[in-house]
């Protein structure tokens, strides 16, 4: 016969986890994409306001790189994903990246 050692955790100890790290979505400027594809894009893919995405266009446009949003790693990653296979659909050779926040 054996026997098992059981821990027993109290009801009313809470783990506490870190918040989870926040990685922003960073498109970069070319000299190929359309201003109006880049604002369409952010307000369909990111849902930005038409003044923000334009805000946000311009800042790529003049920087060399705007940041779209900030998301947890998987909301990031899938935000690239959709911008990358719009971009590519449409023939522009528009580049997004994600980096830590």
């Amino acid at each position: 016969m054996s026997t098992t050692n059981i821990q027993t955790i109290s009801q009313n100890q809470e783990t506490v986890l870190p918040p989870p790290k926040k990685y922003q979505v960073v498109l970069l400027n070319d000299d190929f994409t359309p201003m109006d594809f880049v604002v369409n894009l952010l307000t369909t893919v990111f849902h930005l306001p038409h003044t923000q995405a334009i805000a946000v266009m311009l800042t790529v446009h003049e920087s060399g790189r705007g940041v779209c949003g900030i998301y947890q790693k998987d909301v990031a990653e899938t935000k690239r994903w959709q911008v990358l296979k719009q971009a590519n659909e449409a023939g522009y050779p528009l580049q997004c990246i994600i980096e830590p926040a």
